[in-house]
């Protein structure tokens, strides 16, 4: 499964209004891991930065004049997007950025070009209702470290927003069931008889990455990992 984390900055609230993306972030996940590859692009709005969008993220008027218009960038980014479910934390406003974008440049939508859009605002909404689901907010509740984000950037906002959905999402893909596995026989012992168990005993390595696991549950629950809790007193849980 290939996974687009992505995030915009832009001149204003409104792209119904005129206002214009001036930075887009991309974070590429293949199979719910990071590759590497990522695509980072700032931009020429074509129209003057107000100062309220300045003090959120620093793209001022000179810096953005001499990078290219999104018309520039639109073949490199739909290349890149293609066929990918994107992951936006309140994927409604950046889509609606980069819907508008598209068709200005007299391309296909981004929502035809990727294969599904996940918003990752409203994910945090349902798992945690009345809380603030802000990115800092989030990043905090995942222990996601978030120290450098002194401005909304895009590229450093999807990074920061993969690593939150990795955290939210932890677990999910054990969940699905095989509904086409054949039965299994079942077994039945003759009162008072005792089976023959087979012990199969964990190897050096998965030792290793059960620990490994057992660390990040314990970071994402503050310390609430019942497994090394009790391992500590010489138990374990059943």
């Amino acid at each position: 499964m290939r996974q687009i984390v992505l995030d915009t900055e832009t001149t204003g609230l409104y792209a119904k209004n005129g206002d214009r993306v001036v930075e887009i972030g991309c974070v590429e996940l293949v199979d719910r891991k990071p590759t590497g590859r990522r695509l980072h692009r700032y931009l020429n709005p074509e129209r003057e930065v107000p100062i309220e969008a300045q003090r959120i993220h620093g793209l001022t008027d000179e810096f953005l004049a001499d990078k290219p218009k999104f018309c520039d960038i639109a073949a490199e980014l739909a290349d890149f997007i293609r066929d990918a479910e994107l992951v936006i934390h309140n994927a409604a406003f950046d889509m609606e950025f980069l819907n508008a974008e598209f068709g200005r440049a007299d391309m296909e939508s981004a929502g035809r070009l990727c294969a599904n859009v996940v918003d990752t605002l409203k994910m945090a909404r349902d798992m945690r209702p009345g809380k603030r689901n802000s990115l800092d907010a989030l990043c905090g509740e995942y222990g996601v470290d978030n120290s450098n984000r002194q401005f909304h950037g895009a590229l450093l906002d999807a990074q920061l927003l993969a690593e939150v959905y990795l955290a939210m999402t932890r677990g999910q893909e054990s969940l699905a069931m095989d509904l086409d596995e054949p039965a299994r026989e079942v077994v039945q012992f003759v009162a008072g008889s005792r089976p023959v168990l087979r012990v199969i005993r964990a190897q050096a390595d998965e030792l290793v990455e059960h620990a490994r696991v057992l660390e990040e549950i314990d970071k994402v629950s503050k310390g609430q990992c019942l497994w090394r809790a009790q391992a500590a007193n010489g138990s374990a849980p059943n």
